[in-house]
């Protein structure tokens, strides 16, 4: 992006030509998003509304008012119709494009910078524009091209309504429905299908496909956003949507974008979240690296990658590793302090266990690596201290997640009796660590570190109970000596229980199905748990079960209604399947507490947002 910048300062000093001021100021609008830094945002605002006003200079004029109302009556004199389009020169018409672009950025900036509901309200007034816009300028195109492809228009034009108005349709079809219900008010809808065929037509992409039908020859300026569009979306927003979702096509897009530009930071990164979908994060790793050794002018991009190889390493049970870029992350970034420093938190204290154990297994360990684990926990509970004044407000709401993590923390910090039980692969879940992790993984890592916390927690002896009642013999009761527990344990613990279940639940069901884009290399039979689908609903329903005891956590009763109704699904029983998301989508208040009825869950709308997904991927076996 610096060459990009240098060439405009050269080429236009004063930023007074159309395509050169409103370059600039995209090139400003995602240093900005990259940096999150007020003085970033306001530059970014600064550039992006000078280039806007140029735009507006080179539109064509509105006519006036008495010609304006004749419009109502004559379509040859109306601004919203495909003859106004087609009267215009070409400049206009490129014009009439930069200024959408140009408005669609500054609207993402002020929404960002505000951080307040004024500034929403303000910035959707101006996105409707940008969509009337979009909307004008697609007519034109479809008019054109009613007899055939119309070489009139410019492949640059072209590819930039393609991009715009297919990026409209992806957005509003991505609405919650409650949103999206008021926006239809307004003649808005989202065809998720026909905004990805525009997306796909900016370089020939077709189904099947491994090459486009456009060349680099004959492409227009766009397509290689058109291309990062349609990457994002297959593999990014692909987390929370299953419809319209096509893994092997963006495989396809990387791959020749990647002989083009081989040392592409933005399609690294695709292929780093690519091999993560795949469930091979030591390979994410390597293109992440890769993308940071690309380029060293944008430090803010290496976060990037600092954050994904945080999480990749999360995904292989490394916490030492993924601990280093967690301490990256909290020292530099500046997207979400109070994630990163509650990532760093768990981290420290996680791997201050198992460093406990094996200074413990070690007859010659110094006094420094005796002394190491306890600091790392006194770190972290300092960090744990500072998440809660960490949190932002964007559009003058709080971010889900912050707010989960700060509830957390405070937990954490006040409770000096007990330390978080399995709080970094919790967070792990929450990134989608777990369905990313190897089976490898799964099962020589993740699930032994479930085991041993239920193990400290008492629930072993429970387990080994409904055992030995499954075999017929007499046992003690199991409820009494997890009751005497909690009363031993205190505050907390059935929180702590809940949590454990849901984890071994989450795991075993990966191992039992793990996704379908998952590539299972490690199939072996010690890579394996006998029966792990039974065992884990019988995770799920001892959620279920101890969920009115719940102090803090009820979301998770939410989450595991929803993993267990994926685990259906890829059992076959639809029906047990689509019951399960039924009851998370009904709003009603499941097994909870009284505590657990006042307002909303952790998390709610994420999962409502998943759970509506997967409603309608049942049908398509997806899931």
């Amino acid at each position: 992006m610096i060459e990009c910048e240098e060439y405009c300062h050269a080429s236009d000093l004063k930023k007074e030509r159309l395509y050169f001021a409103t370059g600039y100021g995209l090139i400003q609008c995602v240093k900005a998003l990259m940096s999150y830094e007020d003085e970033d945002l306001l530059a970014g605002i600064q550039h992006t509304k000078h280039g806007n006003h140029i735009a507006q200079l080179h539109r064509k004029k509105q006519p006036y008012r008495i010609s304006r109302l004749a419009g109502l009556v004559l379509p040859s004199f109306s601004t919203s119709g495909v003859d106004w389009i087609r009267s215009m020169t070409p400049v206009e018409r490129h014009a009439e494009l930069t200024y959408a672009e140009s408005l669609f950025e500054k609207a993402i900036l002020g929404i960002v910078y505000s951080g307040d509901w004024l500034a929403l309200v303000t910035e959707i007034l101006n996105m409707r524009s940008l969509f009337n816009i979009y909307r004008q300028l697609g007519r034109y195109i479809d008019a054109e091209d009613a007899g055939g492809h119309s070489n009139v228009i410019d492949v640059h034009f072209r590819s930039g309504v393609y991009l715009g108005v297919g990026l409209s349709h992806l957005i509003l079809s991505l609405m919650p429905s409650k949103i999206l219900s008021i926006v239809e008010l307004f003649g808005y809808h989202g065809d998720r299908q026909y905004g990805l065929d525009l997306l796909q037509k900016a370089g020939g992409w077709q189904k099947g496909n491994k090459e486009p039908g456009v060349d680099a020859a004959s492409e227009g300026v766009r397509r290689p956003i058109c291309d990062m569009a349609l990457l994002i979306f297959h593999l990014v927003a692909s987390s929370v949507t299953f419809d319209g979702v096509d893994v092997k096509m963006a495989e396809n897009i990387l791959e020749w974008n990647l002989k083009r530009y081989p040392n592409g930071v933005f399609f690294l990164f695709g292929a780093g979240r690519l091999a993560l979908i795949h469930s091979q994060p030591r390979r994410a790793i390597d293109y992440y690296t890769r993308a940071m050794e690309a380029q060293k002018q944008y430090r803010n991009l290496h976060h990037i990658s600092h954050w994904e190889i945080a999480l990749a390493h999360l995904s292989l049970w490394d916490l030492d590793a993924s601990l280093k870029y967690w301490e990256l992350l909290e020292a530099e970034a500046t997207w979400s302090k109070a994630i990163y420093s509650y990532g760093l938190a768990v981290c420290l204290l996680e791997s201050a266990d198992a460093l406990e154990a094996q200074v413990k297994e070690e007859s010659d360990a110094t006094a420094a690596s005796k002394e190491e684990p306890a600091a790392r926990r006194e770190r972290a509970m300092v960090l744990m201290a500072k998440v809660p004044g960490l949190r932002q407000r964007i559009a003058g709401k709080s971010i889900p997640l912050e707010k989960l993590v700060a509830r957390k923390a405070r937990r954490y910090a006040h409770d000096t009796r007990h330390r978080p039980v399995l709080s970094a692969l919790e967070l792990a879940y929450l990134f989608l660590g777990i369905a990313h992790a190897p089976r490898e993984v799964l099962v020589r890592k993740m699930l032994p570190e479930v085991w041993a916390a239920e193990r400290k927690l008492g629930l072993d002896s429970i387990m080994a109970t409904e055992k030995a009642k499954e075999v017929g013999l007499e046992t003690a009761n199991s409820s009494s000596d997890l009751e005497d527990r909690a009363r031993e344990y205190g505050k907390g613990y059935w929180d702590d229980v809940v949590l454990a279940r849901f984890l071994e639940g989450v795991c075993l069901r990966y191992v039992a199905y793990p996704d379908p884009d998952a590539i299972v290399e490690d199939v072996a039979p010690d890579n394996d748990v006998p029966n792990a689908a039974e065992k884990a609903r019988a995770a799920f329903a001892d959620v279920f079960k101890y969920g009115p005891r719940i102090e803090l956590d009820h979301h998770l009763v939410y989450h595991a209604h929803y993993e267990l109704g994926r685990l259906l699904a890829c059992m076959g029983d639809i029906n047990g399947a689509r019951t399960q998301f039924d009851l998370v989508l009904s709003g009603r208040h499941l097994e909870v507490n009284a505590a657990g009825r006042k307002g909303r869950y952790s998390m709610e709308k994420a999962l409502m947002m998943r759970t509506h997904a997967a409603m309608e991927a049942l049908d398509k076996q997806r899931l």
